[in-house]
C-alpha cells in the first residue's frame, strides 16, 4: 500500500473507522476494539483508527529502512500492523540460489 492507499484509508476512517481498521488489521481484536469505540463514541473510534494507520505505516517505513521496531506498540493486537505488513505469518525469507557446481575435469 502506497501513499494513495494511505490517503484513501484516512478518508474511509473519517466516515466509518471499522472499515479502515479491517483493511489493515483484518478480522481480529483490533477490529472488535474499534467497533466498540465507534459504538460508544464516534470520535474515539476515529482516533483509534488513526492510531492503527499511523503505527502500520510507521512500522512499514522502519522495516523498509532496515530498522525494525524493538518492541510492540501498545494497544495493537494485530501482528500485521505491528510489523507494518512485513513478514506476516510464517513466510520464509527467500534463499539465495546455490552456486553452480564446478565442471568435471576432462581425462584423455
Amino acid at each position: 500500500m502506497g501513499g494513495c492507499a494511505a490517503v484513501i484509508l484516512v478518508i474511509v476512517n473519517l466516515f466509518f473507522p471499522p472499515i479502515a481498521v479491517f483493511a489493515l488489521a483484518g478480522c481480529g481484536m483490533d477490529l472488535l476494539v474499534n467497533i466498540l469505540l465507534t459504538i460508544l463514541g464516534y470520535f474515539p473510534g476515529i482516533l483509534h483508527g488513526f492510531y492503527i494507520i499511523w503505527v502500520y505505516y510507521d512500522r512499514r517505513e522502519q522495516a523498509a529502512l532496515g530498522q525494525p521496531a524493538p518492541n510492540n506498540a501498545p494497544g495493537i493486537y494485530s501482528e500485521k500492523v505491528q510489523n507494518g505488513g512485513r513478514s506476516y505469518g510464517t513466510m520464509a525469507r527467500p534463499v539465495a540460489p546455490a552456486p553452480a557446481p564446478a565442471p568435471a575435469p576432462a581425462y584423455n
